[in-house]
């Protein structure tokens, strides 16, 4: 039987391309796994990103923000370790997994934000702007999620693109099966982030009241360039905002083809243990930092009483430090 529901999404819009779209969605997911898999990643480099961070003055409400958010993390991550033993038909979960990989990675993220400067951002990409220039621009994170873009501007980001991939060659088509691979994979991802942005700038700048001053329907003047570069200069990548469109994308636009077309049974099993083992990842490199910050002995009592108290089946290992 054809594929009706395929059949008739393709002629409700623009034809998805499902490979496409299926293939970067576990590509950029392997990458990622295969570098905090590999000695790139380990608390011995997670240490030599944080070992002089200083402890804060004491500041309770922003300390119990940390902890707060942290709990949300190890909760998502709780999630994901179910979902990589328990369930055997992992189609029927891949996408509640990216959102638990997602909100784990959010909150843990919130979580540094709060131990960094103790504000609290009403938006996930208010969120992400934060970490930005409290983490990403001042070398506060670990490979492979430190890698950012500090503009939108085409000819910019391609230099910067540039200087990160050296000699690497690979992109997201591949698979990756080593940290090479791995590498190239991520580059291609981060590009193409900035890319899906700039055209989120661009459509916003079209409907601007400067935009139709100008009397144009394009940016092949001189006066349209510069309206949208000067938005583009104030734009950026990092992991946070790669997170969010990775979340987006497999949550609303690519979900059918999490579940439809070609049978990638076997990556679709590796798929939910790479989200769980970068998530733990990234957890691992927040607790470190978050450790750092708050008052001193406090992150030991909260592991303790995790263990202790809470419901959940996950061990906290990921945490203690």
């Amino acid at each position: 039987m054809a594929q009706w529901l395929l059949n008739r999404l393709f002629d409700a819009k623009d034809p998805p391309k499902p490979t496409f779209a299926f293939q970067g969605t576990i590509n950029w997911m392997r990458a990622l796994a295969e570098i905090v898999n590999s000695d790139e990643f380990n608390d011995e480099k997670i240490n030599a990103v944080y070992g002089k961070v200083q402890r804060r003055p004491e500041n309770a409400t922003a300390d119990t923000l940390v902890f707060e958010n942290m709990l949300m993390a190890y909760h998502n991550l709780a999630s994901l370790h179910s979902l990589a033993k328990e369930i055997s038909h992992k189609y029927d979960i891949c996408r509640s997994a990216i959102i638990s990989w997602y909100y784990a990675t959010y909150f843990s993220a919130s979580a540094m934000v709060a131990a960094s400067s103790g504000s609290k951002q009403e938006t996930h990409a208010a969120t992400a702007k934060v970490w930005h220039s409290d983490f990403a621009e001042k070398g506060l994170l670990v490979y492979p999620f430190n890698l950012y873009l500090s503009t939108l501007v085409q000819k910019e980001v391609d230099s910067q693109v540039t200087n990160y991939r050296g000699k690497n060659s690979f992109d997201l088509n591949v698979y990756a099966s080593d940290t090479e691979e791995a590498k190239g994979a991520c580059l291609s991802y981060l590009k193409g982030t900035a890319k899906y942005k700039k055209c989120e700038v661009e459509e916003r700048i079209k409907t601007s009241s400067q935009f139709n001053k100008i009397g144009v329907v394009n940016f092949r003047t001189k006066a349209a360039r510069d309206l949208r570069d000067n938005e583009l200069k104030k734009g950026q990548v990092n992991f946070l905002f790669q997170a969010f469109r990775y979340r987006g994308k497999a949550n609303y636009r690519d979900s059918v083809f999490l579940s439809y077309g070609t049978n990638y049974e076997e990556k679709i099993d590796s798929f939910i243990q790479d989200l769980r083992n970068v998530t733990e990842a990234f957890i691992r490199m927040a607790s470190f930092y978050c450790k750092k910050r708050v008052a001193k002995g406090d992150w030991d009592l909260f592991v303790e009483d995790l263990e202790e108290n809470t419901r959940l089946s996950l061990p906290v290992s990921t945490i203690k430090i």
